[in-house]
Order: C-alpha cells, then structure tokens, then sequence
C-alpha cells in the first residue's frame, strides 16, 4: 500500500519507505511540519510502484519485510530515479555502510535516531539542487527546491514563492502545456480568486527573471489554454 499527500508544487516532495507502522507514521507526521510533501511505503514492491511521480529524496530502511532496501535502491537506480537516498537501518558494521554506498545510497542514519538529525541531512542533500536539464542546451537549469530561486550554470535568480511554484509545476512537464488552472492549483491556496490577468503578470516576471538568468528556457503561451516552458529554438 502506498499512501501521499496531496503534492503541492514547491514542497520537495519526500519518499518513506518503512515496515515500522509507528516509526514510519512518526517520520511522515514530523516531516509534514517541516514543510515537506511525504509519500510512505511499507515494503520494496510498493515503493517502486510509487515512484510514478518522482519523489526529491528517499527515506529508506534497508531492512524491509519483502526485501533488502539496498536491493530496492539498486531496482531505483536502474529506473532512472536518481533522488538521494538516505537508509536507515540498526546494523552497525562499516561493511554494511559500505554495500549502502555501493547500491547507490547517499546518506546512513543507524536507529535509535534523532528526528532533527534526518531533517538536517535532508535539507543538506536537497540543497544539492533539482535539476531540470535543458535538451541539447547546456548548461543545466537548476531549481532549488529550499533556496527558492533559478540557476543556469553559475547565474542565480531569487523567486518569490508564487514565482517558485509556477516555474516549478511548468518545469515538472517540460514542453507540455500546463493549464491555467493547474497553474492556479499549484501556486495559490485552495479557493483563492486568481484573475487570468494576475496570471498573466506573474508568467510575465518570470520570463523577465528567465531572461535574467541567461537560460536559453522560455514561457509560451498556448492561447485560451496556458502556458509550457520550452528551450527555446
């Protein structure tokens, strides 16, 4: 069984996966208020079927009921998921820290752990940037998830939080034409009134920001539907 939230754009997004019912609804409840988006799993094979939407990092316990997390790790890299991964476990040995990094892990926590020591080394691993890569046009843009701003190669650009979460629900579905009311969804609270004219100023500032950074990425409208961020021809 898999569980999430509802994923709202902006909020790095973060995977569970722990048999444990009690720590694994702990983690998901303590990560929720820290302003993190959680999906949990409780063993390998749901956790590779949750994967649709990729999560921004992985919380992974190496001892699951069905398999080896450091094999789940591994089926994860050879599916192009390439989020970091921190593994929990209550082994001990170098040797088993070892075949962690080897599988493909990022980061180690032993149990009993501290919950704000997870949350740290989280944040420190996300800040290592999402990157969005723009096709045949190097260098990468980079969107920081924590930082809130755009990076094309050593160039950054500060958002504002609707800014941020535009730019990322475009750059989620690069090329693909988000609506206007997906976007709304994304960057307002639920029920907000937001005018297509409100819109329309804030895809404006970010174009300007885009334009800024020096990305070779650019916002099109599609008339009467939306908008798609493209690299531009």
């Amino acid at each position: 069984m898999v569980s999430s939230t509802s994923g709202r754009a902006g909020r790095p997004r973060i995977l569970v996966v722990e048999d444990d019912h009690g720590l694994r609804d702990l983690l998901a409840r303590g990560l929720r208020g820290q302003d993190f988006d959680v999906v949990t799993a409780v063993d390998g094979e749901s956790a590779l079927r949750s994967v649709d939407v990729a999560p921004d990092a992985i919380v992974l316990d190496i001892g699951l009921p069905d398999s080896d997390g450091r094999d789940v790790c591994q089926a994860l890299r050879s599916r192009g998921i390439d989020a970091p991964v921190i593994f929990l476990t209550a082994r001990r040995e170098m040797a088993d820290r070892l075949s962690g990094f080897a599988s493909g892990g990022d980061d180690y926590l032993t149990k009993p752990f501290g919950f704000p020591e997870l949350v740290a080394r989280l944040r420190a691993l996300l800040r290592r940037r999402v990157q969005v890569e723009a096709e045949d046009a190097p260098p990468r843009l980079w969107v920081d998830p924590i930082g809130h701003c755009v990076c094309w190669g050593d160039a950054r650009v500060d958002l504002s939080p609707i800014e941020y979460k535009l730019l990322a629900r475009l750059l989620a579905e690069p090329h693909a034409v988000v609506r206007r009311r997906q976007l709304r969804q994304a960057a307002w609270p639920a029920g907000a009134l937001v005018s297509d004219n409100t819109l329309d100023q804030y895809v404006s500032k970010l174009r300007r920001k885009l334009v800024q950074v020096g990305t070779t990425w650019v916002i099109r409208s599609s008339r009467g539907v939306g908008f798609q961020a493209v690299p531009r021809a």
